[in-house]
Protein backbone atom coordinates (compact mmCIF):
# COMPACT_ATOMS: atom_id res chain seq x y z
CA UNK A 1 0.00 0.00 0.00
CA UNK A 2 1.41 3.38 -0.52
CA UNK A 3 2.34 6.07 2.02
CA UNK A 4 -0.62 7.28 3.88
CA UNK A 5 -1.53 10.83 2.81
CA UNK A 6 -2.47 12.81 5.81
CA UNK A 7 -4.29 15.80 3.67
CA UNK A 8 -5.25 15.34 0.48
CA UNK A 9 -6.94 18.08 -1.81
CA UNK A 10 -9.15 16.75 -4.90
CA UNK A 11 -10.09 19.29 -7.59
CA UNK A 12 -12.58 17.93 -9.99
CA UNK A 13 -12.10 18.96 -13.31
CA UNK A 14 -13.45 18.48 -16.84
CA UNK A 15 -13.55 19.81 -20.19
CA UNK A 16 -17.02 19.02 -21.15
CA UNK A 17 -19.38 21.79 -19.28
CA UNK A 18 -22.16 22.08 -20.27
CA UNK A 19 -22.62 26.07 -19.50
CA UNK A 20 -19.17 27.45 -20.36
CA UNK A 21 -17.18 24.17 -22.20
CA UNK A 22 -13.68 24.19 -21.87
CA UNK A 23 -13.44 26.98 -18.69
CA UNK A 24 -10.45 25.07 -16.96
CA UNK A 25 -8.31 25.91 -19.83
CA UNK A 26 -9.11 29.75 -20.47
CA UNK A 27 -6.48 31.96 -20.11
CA UNK A 28 -5.38 34.00 -16.96
CA UNK A 29 -3.07 36.19 -17.57
CA UNK A 30 -1.06 34.02 -20.18
CA UNK A 31 -1.71 30.90 -18.40
CA UNK A 32 -4.53 27.99 -18.68
CA UNK A 33 -6.90 28.55 -15.54
CA UNK A 34 -6.84 25.74 -14.20
CA UNK A 35 -2.84 26.40 -14.00
CA UNK A 36 -3.32 29.16 -12.27
CA UNK A 37 -5.56 27.32 -9.27
CA UNK A 38 -3.26 24.74 -9.06
CA UNK A 39 -0.45 27.76 -8.53
CA UNK A 40 -2.49 29.47 -5.73
CA UNK A 41 -3.43 25.43 -3.81
CA UNK A 42 0.07 25.23 -3.48
CA UNK A 43 0.69 27.92 -1.84
CA UNK A 44 -1.76 26.38 1.23
CA UNK A 45 0.30 24.99 3.76
CA UNK A 46 -1.51 22.14 5.16
CA UNK A 47 -2.56 19.92 2.41
CA UNK A 48 0.63 17.22 1.61
CA UNK A 49 -0.68 16.05 -1.87
CA UNK A 50 -2.88 17.84 -4.62
CA UNK A 51 -4.63 15.85 -7.13
CA UNK A 52 -6.77 16.90 -10.38
CA UNK A 53 -9.26 14.42 -10.57
CA UNK A 54 -11.01 14.21 -14.40
CA UNK A 55 -12.83 11.59 -16.10
CA UNK A 56 -11.85 8.77 -18.75
CA UNK A 57 -13.03 10.48 -21.39
CA UNK A 58 -10.55 11.59 -24.00
CA UNK A 59 -11.86 15.27 -24.26
CA UNK A 60 -10.09 15.71 -21.23
CA UNK A 61 -6.65 14.04 -22.12
CA UNK A 62 -5.56 18.08 -22.32
CA UNK A 63 -6.37 18.12 -18.59
CA UNK A 64 -3.74 15.03 -17.89
CA UNK A 65 -1.44 16.64 -20.08
CA UNK A 66 -1.33 20.09 -18.03
CA UNK A 67 -1.42 17.88 -14.98
CA UNK A 68 2.06 16.76 -15.86
CA UNK A 69 3.45 20.31 -17.32
CA UNK A 70 2.56 21.71 -13.69
CA UNK A 71 4.06 18.12 -12.03
CA UNK A 72 0.50 18.06 -10.38
CA UNK A 73 -0.66 14.33 -9.50
CA UNK A 74 -4.18 13.48 -11.51
CA UNK A 75 -6.57 10.41 -11.11
CA UNK A 76 -9.40 9.71 -13.68
CA UNK A 77 -12.77 8.01 -12.88
CA UNK A 78 -16.51 7.94 -13.71
CA UNK A 79 -17.50 10.91 -15.49
CA UNK A 80 -21.39 11.69 -13.59
CA UNK A 81 -20.75 10.03 -10.10
CA UNK A 82 -18.50 12.28 -8.55
CA UNK A 83 -19.07 10.72 -5.51
CA UNK A 84 -16.94 7.30 -7.03
CA UNK A 85 -14.44 9.82 -8.87
CA UNK A 86 -13.47 11.13 -5.31
CA UNK A 87 -13.84 8.00 -3.45
CA UNK A 88 -11.78 6.11 -5.50
CA UNK A 89 -9.50 9.04 -5.79
CA UNK A 90 -8.73 8.98 -2.28
CA UNK A 91 -8.10 5.80 -2.18
CA UNK A 92 -5.88 5.22 -4.77
CA UNK A 93 -4.18 7.73 -2.94
CA UNK A 94 -4.56 6.39 0.77
CA UNK A 95 -6.20 9.22 2.25
CA UNK A 96 -6.73 9.75 5.47
CA UNK A 97 -7.85 13.35 5.20
CA UNK A 98 -10.22 14.90 2.31
CA UNK A 99 -10.28 18.40 1.10
CA UNK A 100 -12.92 18.55 -2.12
CA UNK A 101 -12.47 21.81 -4.17
CA UNK A 102 -14.15 22.66 -7.00
CA UNK A 103 -12.31 23.23 -10.80
CA UNK A 104 -14.68 26.79 -10.99
CA UNK A 105 -13.32 28.61 -8.28
CA UNK A 106 -9.53 29.62 -9.82
CA UNK A 107 -9.33 33.04 -7.24
CA UNK A 108 -9.12 29.89 -4.53
CA UNK A 109 -7.67 31.89 -1.14
CA UNK A 110 -4.71 29.21 0.10
CA UNK A 111 -5.50 30.70 3.65
CA UNK A 112 -8.83 30.04 3.36
CA UNK A 113 -7.78 26.01 2.70
CA UNK A 114 -5.31 26.03 5.98
CA UNK A 115 -8.21 28.03 8.17
CA UNK A 116 -10.76 24.78 7.42
CA UNK A 117 -7.88 22.23 7.78
CA UNK A 118 -7.01 24.13 11.33
CA UNK A 119 -10.62 24.20 11.89
CA UNK A 120 -11.42 20.23 11.20
CA UNK A 121 -8.05 19.28 13.06
CA UNK A 122 -9.07 21.44 16.49
CA UNK A 123 -12.47 20.37 16.57
CA UNK A 124 -14.41 16.80 16.59
CA UNK A 125 -16.50 17.37 13.14
CA UNK A 126 -17.28 14.69 10.41
CA UNK A 127 -17.75 16.98 8.00
CA UNK A 128 -15.85 20.79 8.28
CA UNK A 129 -16.89 23.57 5.35
CA UNK A 130 -17.81 27.53 5.02
CA UNK A 131 -21.11 26.34 2.91
CA UNK A 132 -23.53 26.11 5.68
CA UNK A 133 -24.05 28.56 5.76
CA UNK A 134 -21.95 30.58 3.36
CA UNK A 135 -20.80 33.81 4.09
CA UNK A 136 -17.52 33.80 2.07
CA UNK A 137 -18.11 35.04 -1.38
CA UNK A 138 -19.28 32.50 -4.04
CA UNK A 139 -16.06 31.14 -5.84
CA UNK A 140 -13.63 30.13 -2.46
CA UNK A 141 -15.61 26.86 -1.86
CA UNK A 142 -13.66 24.13 0.73
CA UNK A 143 -14.90 20.91 2.67
CA UNK A 144 -13.06 19.11 3.97
CA UNK A 145 -14.20 15.35 5.80
CA UNK A 146 -12.32 11.78 6.71
CA UNK A 147 -12.21 8.95 4.12
CA UNK A 148 -14.12 6.91 6.51
CA UNK A 149 -17.27 9.15 6.22
CA UNK A 150 -16.39 8.99 2.59
CA UNK A 151 -16.65 5.59 1.90
CA UNK A 152 -20.11 5.73 4.07
CA UNK A 153 -21.37 8.14 1.45
CA UNK A 154 -20.16 5.78 -1.12
CA UNK A 155 -21.86 2.58 0.34
CA UNK A 156 -25.22 4.35 0.92
CA UNK A 157 -25.55 7.32 -1.07
CA UNK A 158 -28.84 6.73 -3.71
CA UNK A 159 -30.07 9.79 -4.97
CA UNK A 160 -29.03 11.20 -8.46
CA UNK A 161 -27.70 14.45 -6.62
CA UNK A 162 -26.03 12.74 -3.86
CA UNK A 163 -23.80 10.62 -6.04
CA UNK A 164 -23.02 14.03 -8.78
CA UNK A 165 -22.30 16.28 -6.09
CA UNK A 166 -20.30 14.47 -3.97
CA UNK A 167 -21.02 15.80 -0.41
CA UNK A 168 -24.47 16.26 0.01
CA UNK A 169 -25.10 12.88 1.88
CA UNK A 170 -23.13 14.49 4.89
CA UNK A 171 -25.42 17.83 5.28
CA UNK A 172 -28.26 16.20 4.46
CA UNK A 173 -28.04 13.78 7.48
CA UNK A 174 -27.08 16.15 10.63
CA UNK A 175 -28.61 13.42 12.62
CA UNK A 176 -25.82 11.00 11.43
CA UNK A 177 -22.81 13.23 10.99
CA UNK A 178 -21.93 16.31 12.88
CA UNK A 179 -21.48 19.45 11.04
CA UNK A 180 -18.91 22.12 11.35
CA UNK A 181 -18.99 25.77 9.39
CA UNK A 182 -16.45 28.25 9.39
CA UNK A 183 -17.71 31.40 9.02
CA UNK A 184 -15.76 35.10 7.61
CA UNK A 185 -14.31 37.10 10.05
CA UNK A 186 -16.27 39.95 12.32
CA UNK A 187 -19.70 38.62 11.05
CA UNK A 188 -19.20 39.67 7.52
CA UNK A 189 -21.07 38.43 4.49
CA UNK A 190 -20.41 38.79 1.18
CA UNK A 191 -22.02 35.39 -0.17
CA UNK A 192 -24.89 37.12 -1.51
CA UNK A 193 -22.59 40.49 -3.02
CA UNK A 194 -19.82 38.76 -4.97
CA UNK A 195 -19.88 36.40 -7.42
CA UNK A 196 -16.18 34.70 -8.12
CA UNK A 197 -16.99 31.20 -9.91
CA UNK A 198 -16.80 30.70 -13.52
CA UNK A 199 -19.85 29.24 -14.88
CA UNK A 200 -20.73 31.84 -17.56
CA UNK A 201 -19.12 34.20 -20.01
CA UNK A 202 -19.87 36.71 -17.53
CA UNK A 203 -18.00 34.78 -14.63
CA UNK A 204 -15.15 34.71 -16.48
CA UNK A 205 -15.36 38.34 -17.71
CA UNK A 206 -15.21 39.18 -13.57
CA UNK A 207 -12.52 36.79 -12.86
CA UNK A 208 -10.14 37.40 -15.52
CA UNK A 209 -10.25 41.41 -15.00
CA UNK A 210 -9.55 40.53 -11.16
CA UNK A 211 -6.71 38.43 -11.96
CA UNK A 212 -5.63 41.23 -14.91
CA UNK A 213 -5.04 43.27 -12.63
CA UNK A 214 -4.62 42.04 -9.37
CA UNK A 215 -1.45 39.50 -10.54
CA UNK A 216 1.23 41.42 -11.66
CA UNK A 217 1.34 43.71 -8.24
CA UNK A 218 0.75 41.05 -5.98
CA UNK A 219 0.75 37.24 -7.10
CA UNK A 220 -0.46 35.41 -4.07
CA UNK A 221 -3.38 37.89 -3.36
CA UNK A 222 -6.16 37.48 -1.18
CA UNK A 223 -9.28 37.16 -0.72
CA UNK A 224 -9.22 40.35 0.91
CA UNK A 225 -7.74 41.95 -2.16
CA UNK A 226 -9.98 41.07 -4.44
CA UNK A 227 -12.79 42.61 -1.76
CA UNK A 228 -10.78 45.66 -1.55
CA UNK A 229 -10.91 45.74 -5.44
CA UNK A 230 -14.32 44.88 -6.57
CA UNK A 231 -15.49 47.48 -3.21
CA UNK A 232 -13.52 50.14 -5.43
CA UNK A 233 -14.45 48.83 -8.83
CA UNK A 234 -18.97 48.26 -8.48
CA UNK A 235 -19.38 48.32 -12.52
CA UNK A 236 -17.10 45.12 -12.27
CA UNK A 237 -19.28 43.05 -9.67
CA UNK A 238 -22.47 44.45 -11.91
CA UNK A 239 -20.80 41.98 -14.69
CA UNK A 240 -22.57 38.64 -13.31
CA UNK A 241 -24.31 40.56 -10.33
CA UNK A 242 -27.30 38.82 -12.20
CA UNK A 243 -26.34 35.31 -11.37
CA UNK A 244 -26.06 35.89 -7.89
CA UNK A 245 -27.31 32.79 -6.64
CA UNK A 246 -27.52 30.58 -9.32
CA UNK A 247 -26.10 27.41 -8.39
CA UNK A 248 -26.97 23.48 -8.29
CA UNK A 249 -29.04 23.79 -5.41
CA UNK A 250 -31.81 25.03 -7.46
CA UNK A 251 -32.73 22.69 -9.23
CA UNK A 252 -32.99 20.00 -6.08
CA UNK A 253 -35.35 22.35 -3.91
CA UNK A 254 -37.78 20.00 -3.60
CA UNK A 255 -35.49 17.17 -2.63
CA UNK A 256 -32.96 18.99 -0.18
CA UNK A 257 -33.96 18.98 3.78
CA UNK A 258 -31.44 21.32 4.74
CA UNK A 259 -31.18 24.27 1.93
CA UNK A 260 -33.19 27.50 2.36
CA UNK A 261 -34.53 28.59 -0.79
CA UNK A 262 -33.10 32.16 -0.40
CA UNK A 263 -29.64 30.68 -1.20
CA UNK A 264 -30.08 29.68 -4.40
CA UNK A 265 -32.36 31.36 -7.53
CA UNK A 266 -33.43 30.23 -11.24
CA UNK A 267 -31.38 32.19 -14.01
Amino acid sequence: MSEIVNNLVIVQARMGSTRLSGKVMKDLNGKPLLTRMIERLKKAKKPDKIVIATTNLPEDNPIIELCKQENCDFFRGSTNDLLDRHYQCAKKFNAKVISKIPSDVPLIDPSIIDTLFNFYENNNYDFVSNLHPPSFPDGFDVEIFSFEILRNAWENSIKNFEREHTTPYFWENPQKFSIGNVLMPEGNDFSKKYRLTIDYDEDYEVINNIFSNLYPQNPQFSYIDIINYLDKHPEIVNINNHLNGVNWYRHHLEELKTIDSSMTKKL
